[in-house]
């Protein structure tokens, strides 16, 4: 669904929406920020008017997309407006069922990205719940992506992915409050588990975030972050490689907690530990600053030439943290 001509106002509303098949690959309507290219999804709404005063609003719950046997090719829920200067898409609520979406996009590409649950630019978000669990499969497909502006976004069920630089959730612009209350986890080279390198984050909190390949960071934040909360762990398996970052292939270490350079947390609560288990890696990473840090379990490393905590130009306080290197032999 796509508004374009002499389409300038609407409201849309779908209600357990499933789509079983579908492929987006081939089309060429692809918004671009960021250095990269979004393919649409299977179930797109997307306001196109380069008028900024031309808004659609939505209302979409039930929405499912492809299936654990036959993922959809291309991306899954995609919701957007026509950039910054452009027209708006207000949703007072997006809930997604189960997604599965693989965007068959070549290794290597550094310039094209897809999103199983993705809000592009121009989007204004009240809430969003994905009440199943969303997963991708291919290079570069995000699981949950933001561009847009977002008040609240709760997964209420696993977030997976199984592709490279298949990150579980981006954020690039604007949430207020970030609810993941299963576990992130990714096995692709340069696959994250969640970071904030545009934009802001209010508040985020996760049940438990594990990556298990080389390049993929647990968090990473290079953007201002109120509270992150993560119930249990953050584990890493990774050591060093490449991933996509903002269109570029980049050398990353699979370190655990990554705070870069213009980077701040107020506040940091992990219930469990924070633990990496690759080599020449960092489990917590300063370049930035964490004015407030407890972390229950502990900060541990256990791979060959990797630290517990490595602190370049950054700022932040360990007082009571136990820190223990364990290296394999």
């Amino acid at each position: 669904m796509v508004a374009t001509g002499t389409i300038r106002s609407g409201h849309v509303v779908a209600q357990n929406v499933e789509v079983i098949k579908a492929d987006t690959r081939e089309l060429q309507d692809r918004p671009k920020g960021f250095g990269v290219y979004v393919l649409q999804g299977a179930f797109t709404l997307w306001n196109r008017q380069t008028d900024k005063d031309v808004t659609i609003t939505a209302h979409l719950t039930g929405l499912k997309v492809g299936s654990k046997d036959k993922p959809v090719q291309g991306g899954g829920v995609f919701i957007s407006g026509a950039g910054d200067v452009g027209g708006v898409l207000k949703v007072e609520l997006l809930e997604t069922g189960e997604i599965h979406s693989n965007g068959g996009i070549k290794q290597g590409t550094p310039d094209v990205i897809t999103g199983g649950v993705f809000v592009v630019y121009g989007a204004n978000v009240k809430k969003v719940i994905n009440r199943r669990p969303v997963t991708t499969y291919g290079v570069n497909d995000m699981v949950l992506d933001n561009w847009g502006t977002v008040g609240e976004w709760i997964a209420e069920d696993r977030i997976t992915s199984h592709g490279p630089s298949g990150i579980g959730f981006v954020n690039f612009n604007e949430i207020g409050i970030i609810r993941i209350l299963s576990d992130i986890e990714t096995d692709g080279i340069g696959a994250r588990g969640f970071n904030v390198y545009a934009g802001s984050v209010k508040h985020a909190e996760f049940k438990r975030i594990v990556t298990r390949a080389n390049a993929s960071v647990g968090i990473q934040v290079s953007r201002p972050v109120g509270t992150l909360i993560v119930h249990e762990d953050i584990e890493t398996y990774g050591g060093e490689g490449g991933s996509l970052v903002k269109g570029v292939i980049t050398k990353l270490s699979a370190d655990g907690l990554s705070v870069k350079e213009g980077g701040t947390i107020d506040m940091v609560e992990i219930g469990g530990k924070i633990i990496t288990n690759g080599p020449n890696v960092r489990s917590l990473h300063v370049q930035g600053e964490i004015k407030e840090i407890s972390v229950k379990g502990g900060i541990i490393s256990k791979g060959s030439g990797s630290k517990a905590v490595l602190i370049e130009n950054g700022n932040v306080s360990l007082n009571g943290i136990e820190i223990q290197e364990q290296p394999i032999s």
